[in-house]
């Protein structure tokens, strides 16, 4: 009877309970506060074409059950809507929905995507799903897509939620893709089976979206994708909101540039997503260039190499003051780096070996 995200309809519901709500429709005699004639009106010619059990019938021939707030299977984390929650989901797989939920990240962006965009979001749920968290998207074309096909293929969950019917693939082309998922993970929905989608119902099916999971990550979306409605509406919940950067030049990467001059977080891979959504301690470890010889020295013994020149050989009394040590010190040093093969002696005088210099500038790297 009532739209997905209809506020007035929440308020409704949580004033009177679903069956009070039934009820005054089916009268349709006093219209309830916050809504026009008009619309009363259509509301109660909705409920007297409703028909619940023919629903429930729909529902169960496709496999999927009804979840309501105070279920066992109800993620508590949609109260965060108020008003706005859904009053119901349909839910299409085996797992349940209130335990995935609990550890979820969305993936969502562009349906127009480019190969670098669909690359990148397969690969990111990929990771994800074997880190063990769950994908949420919106079955989309484009990264929706790719972000289902990267966690199923990694043999991990995610979670379609949908504009439309649960028994009512769209778009079209996605119909094997949706029956993946049902089997491997979930299909979900707030409109009862065999209604069709909308330009609204595909905006405000992305605040569960963004409810329903830990936080979103925008991978390509231009500046009026509606993917930016869900990374919007996971900011006002107090989600986390990350982007993927994406180059300069394209238009796709606008929005999600745009999001990161806001205050979405930049994010490259898995394990950095998981840093900010996961438990305390999930850090990402600082990456490092190769280990080298050199690295493993102790520090008076670095010093005295380091005062060694690129070219030519040095006196020890040279060398120890550019070490700042005694040259008794600096001969004791470098007898130790010989044998270690980073110096050898040539008369009087020590210098670095090829090992050495080809050691230096690999640690230097790229001017």
């Amino acid at each position: 009877m009532l739209e997905p995200g209809d506020e007035a309809g929440g308020r409704w519901v949580r004033e009177l309970g679903p069956a009070g709500l039934v009820r005054r429709l089916r009268e349709g005699d006093r219209p309830l506060g916050g809504v026009r004639a008009e619309r009363w009106a259509g509301l109660c010619a909705r409920a007297q074409a409703a028909d619940p059990a023919r629903d429930l019938a729909a529902a169960a021939e496709t496999g999927a059950r009804f979840v309501v707030p105070g279920d066992t299977e109800w993620p508590s984390q949609l109260d965060d809507l108020g008003d706005a929650r859904p009053i119901g989901l349909w839910v299409r797989g085996r797992p349940s929905l209130r335990m995935w939920a609990l550890r979820s990240v969305a993936v969502v962006g562009a349906r127009a995507c480019t190969e670098y965009g669909a690359h990148v979001a397969a690969g990111l749920a990929a990771e994800l799903a074997e880190r063990g968290w769950v994908v949420v998207s919106g079955g989309a074309y484009g990264i929706d897509g790719a972000a289902h096909r990267g966690a199923l293929g990694a043999g991990g969950a995610t979670v379609a939620v949908l504009a439309c019917g649960v028994d009512r693939p769209y778009p079209r082309g996605h119909a094997r893709l949706f029956g993946r998922i049902a089997e491997q993970g979930l299909v979900i929905g707030e409109l009862p089976p065999g209604d069709h989608p909308t330009p609204s119902r595909f905006v405000l099916r992305n605040r569960v979206i963004a409810a329903l999971t830990r936080g979103t990550v925008v991978v390509e979306a231009a500046r009026r994708s509606g993917s930016l409605s869900t990374a919007r509406a996971a900011r006002r919940l107090g989600r986390f909101t990350m982007g993927v950067p994406g180059p300069v030049t394209s238009g796709l990467s606008t929005g999600v540039h745009q999001l990161l001059r806001e205050e979405a977080v930049l994010v490259t891979d898995a394990a950095e997503v998981i840093e900010l959504v996961g438990a305390m301690g999930e850090l990402k470890e600082t990456p490092e260039g190769p280990l080298l010889p050199r690295d493993l020295l102790r520090a008076d013994a670095g010093r005295v190499l380091d005062a060694l020149p690129a070219r030519g050989t040095a006196r020890v009394a040279e060398i120890a003051r550019e070490a700042a040590t005694t040259p008794d010190d600096a001969v004791a040093r470098l007898y130790e780096l010989r044998s270690l093969g980073h110096v050898e002696r040539h008369g009087d005088g020590w210098q670095l070996t090829r090992h050495a210099v080809i050691s230096a500038r690999a640690g230097a790297g790229p001017p």
